[in-house]
Formats: C-alpha cells, structure tokens, sequence
C-alpha cells in the first residue's frame, strides 16, 4: 500500500512538473525566424530605371533613361543607393554641384580612340547609352543583372562596347547595400586609352548633393596613407552626414584590376573612387571589378573593413 501511494505521489509530481514546462514555453519569447519568403526581384520601368527590390524595399535603382533632348539629365547610366525606407536615395541625382556626377558611375574625361580623344566623364563630348539588359538573375539572397551599355560620339558613333554588371547580396542591418560592380569595356572602333586624372575618370561614389560637407571624413588601410600619392590602396572609406543621418560607404579594389591606380578620396561634397588606366587592343577587352560596402551608422573600425577586403579579395 505504501509502494502504491509513493507511486502516486511521484506521478503526479511528474504530471505537474509538465504542465510548468508547457506554462513556460508558452508564454516564454520565441526566437525570430526569418522570412524565407523575402527575397530579391528586379522590377524594370523600360526607358526609364530598374529597380533593385529585397521584399518590398527598395533597396538600388539604376538609371537607363536616354534622350538626346534631355543630354544633361540622361547622357550616363548610373546607379542609385536608396536608404533605409527605400524610398529617397542617399547618392546624387541631376543638378547641383557637378551636375555630371551620379550616384556610382564610371566614367574618362580623356578616352582615347585612334586619334581622336573624348571626355566620357563630363560627357561633353559623347554618352554612355544602356541598350538592353543581357542577364538578369534574382534569388533569397543574391540578385545580379547586366546592362549593355554603348560609349559613343555625341552622334552616335561607337567607341566602346560595356557589359556593366552588378551582384546584389542580403545584408543585415544597419548596413544598406552590398554590390559588386564589373565593367567588361571593349575596343570596337580602334585601339582604346582610358585616361584622365583621379579628379575625372575611374569609378566613383557621389554622395547626395544635400550632404553637411563640414561632416565628411575619409579613411584608409592606415593612418598614413595619401590616396594622393600612394597607389593601389585596398581600399577608401568616406563618412558623410545627409538629412541628420550618418552613412558609410567602403569601395574596395579587387587586386585583378590595373595597377598603379591612385584614388580620389577626399572631396568634402562627398565624390570619392579609384581612378585605374588601361590600354585596350581593338577588339580585346578589360575588366574593372570594385565591391561598394554601404551601411547606415558611422565607418566601422579598420580592422573589420580589412576582413571584409580580404574575403572579397579572395573572389574571382
């Protein structure tokens, strides 16, 4: 009889004891799990823009507009980082201080072709016109298209022949963008020169025109670089302050691309990049590859900027 009622007891201890379980992972927190649902699109308006959406946000926008009664506004296409609503971007537009300056661009102020020598930086002189989108590929966690972009004479002679590409991966916040631009450029009307100075030529960030210029800083692998003067850097940092909130751009150099590239990287309206010349055979082609690290909040430490360098070094 004792046996039977110490069995008791235990089992209703041990019913009670799972009830408190039950209790306890019902009202406890439960971890987040993300949504696998969210993922990247690519939404086009033709002659106009694609826009670069992970969810609903979103998060690029290039531009492909061209018009040859509207010059200014559409002689290059270029690509727009939106903040964090999506819904303003953080680079420049048309207007304001070097009105040629766009969000991430590329650009020579001296393209030479045979002979001749156009300014494809200022656009003065001829455009880069997107023709049509070769590749288009859009996933959970990565997104990627190909523009075909013609540089050519104010009257539509070819100079060169771009497969412009960009690769989109997710980023957790605060960090706004992560994009790898290649630009494939082909000689298709005579032996090519990409030639300018750091201050007009390469591939480049414009912050927006709006920015507080007395807050912009920018920083380098180390204390003692001069992208003045010290060529092939890793990478440049600037920080800059638009609409009371702070950004972080990183541009990093993959090591495939030309050597002895020297940076423009201290500009306080906030235009920074790396400046690479090449020579291209006609017919052959080069390649520029650079990764944009964007986030929200001040530059992180050097330290994690140079981890990131050296995985992105690493790539093809």
């Amino acid at each position: 009889m004792c046996k039977r009622r110490y069995f008791m007891v235990h089992v209703i201890r041990l019913f009670g004891l799972c009830a408190i379980l039950l209790i306890v992972v019902a009202v406890a927190p439960q971890p987040v799990v993300a949504d696998s649902h969210v993922a990247f699109a690519l939404d086009e308006q033709p002659g106009q823009h694609l826009d670069i959406r992970y969810g609903k946000r979103v998060v690029a926008r290039y531009m492909t507009a061209f018009d040859p009664e509207r010059w200014d506004e559409t002689a290059r296409p270029y690509l727009h980082v939106m903040d964090a609503t999506g819904e303003k971007p953080i680079t420049k537009g048309l207007g304001g201080l070097f009105p040629h300056h766009r969000g991430i661009f590329i650009g020579y102020s001296r393209l030479r072709v045979g002979d001749q020598t156009y300014n494809l930086w200022g656009m003065g002189s001829g455009a880069q016109v997107h023709q049509a989108f070769v590749d288009q590929q859009v996933g959970p966690d990565q997104a990627r298209f190909t523009s075909l972009v013609h540089w050519q004479t104010k009257d539509g002679q070819p100079l060169l022949e771009e497969r412009r590409t960009f690769v989109f991966r997710a980023v957790p916040a605060p960090e706004l963008l992560n994009v790898e631009v290649r630009s494939e450029l082909t000689a298709v009307a005579g032996n090519v020169t990409l030639d300018g100075d750091p201050e007009h030529a390469g591939v480049q960030y414009r912050a927006a025109d709006e920015l507080e210029k007395d807050a912009t800083l920018y920083v380098f692998p180390t204390e003692d670089n001069d992208p003045r003067t010290d060529p092939d850097l890793a990478w440049s940092a600037m920080q800059y302050v638009l609409d009371g909130q702070t950004y972080a751009v990183v541009q990093m150099n993959h090591p495939s691309n030309p050597k002895q590239t020297i940076w423009s990287a201290y500009r306080d309206y906030g235009r920074f990049g790396a400046f690479p010349k090449a020579e291209i055979a006609e017919g052959q082609t080069v390649e520029l590859q650079y990764r944009f690290w964007i986030t929200t909040g001040p530059l992180p430490e050097r330290q994690q900027i140079q981890a990131r360098y050296e995985q992105y070094a690493s790539t093809k």
